[in-house]
């Protein structure tokens, strides 16, 4: 077996040992170049999913690079033209993004359908491709690039997202914006109590505290904090009311 083998054989057996993961109900392709960069291609159950295989397959030895070609199941099957209509909805009518140009495209041909006020200028660009969200564009903060991706996941037809928007100007990150982060959109989502959940992060593993009322309650506070750019892991140590 040469050595390429074994690195893979290695982030196989990372992979099985995370029930989250399950290479059993959702088996992954896993190869490794001559450059030492692994690429990892399939369909995992949810971004926590994904989030942990590319976390797992990092640290084994040998690994220069990885290729994410990892999609998530949708929750219900939407065309690319249903997903680009919900996120389009989404972005247009938050009013934390109301000052963002916003653009969609339609194959090659794009659609204007709003111009920037904020000050610097802000956009925002949406393009799908098989079930993929693109956005690309410049916002003025590390949040609204958060809640924009974290908008676009809760599309039901989300498979992946590749976040390019740019923070103009720069921002430095920090375990503290993370943090508010994961709050705003505990608190943006109808379906959450915020009001008793506790949110804390150190070195991006957010641990989430606190009441909720029910499990189902408690597992899409979860995975709302696992859909904000930034967040390597969460600790879910919510508990419910009854």
């Amino acid at each position: 077996m040469d050595s390429g083998d074994r690195i893979v054989k290695r982030v196989r057996a990372a992979l099985e040992r995370d029930q989250r993961v399950n290479l059993h109900t959702h088996p992954l392709r896993i190869a490794l170049d001559t450059e030492g960069a692994l690429m990892l291609e399939g369909e995992l159950a949810n971004i926590a999913a994904k989030k942990l295989a590319l976390e797992h397959a990092a640290t084994i030895p040998g690994v220069s690079g990885i290729v994410d070609r990892l999609r998530v199941s949708p929750s219900r099957p939407m065309s690319d033209a249903e997903i680009r209509e919900h996120v389009r909805d989404s972005l247009f009518e938050e009013p934390t993004l109301a000052g963002c140009a916003l653009r969609t495209a339609d194959g090659d041909r794009w659609q204007n359908l709003r111009q920037s006020t904020a000050t610097p200028p802000c956009s925002i660009d949406v393009r799908v491709d098989e079930g993929v969200v693109t956005l690309n564009g410049q916002v003025s903060s590390l949040s609204q690039k958060r809640l924009a991706g974290v908008l676009a996941w809760w599309v039901p037809g989300t498979r992946d997202l590749v976040d390019g928007l740019e923070v103009l100007p720069l921002q430095e990150d920090s375990d503290d914006e993370c943090t508010e982060a994961v709050k705003l959109v505990l608190e943006k989502d109808p379906l959450i109590n915020a009001g008793g959940i506790r949110v804390r992060t150190r070195n991006s593993v957010v641990t989430l505290e606190g009441l909720v009322a029910n499990d189902t309650e408690s597992e899409m506070a979860e995975m709302d904090a696992w859909y904000v750019f930034g967040v390597d892991r969460v600790v879910n140590r919510l508990k419910c009311a009854r």
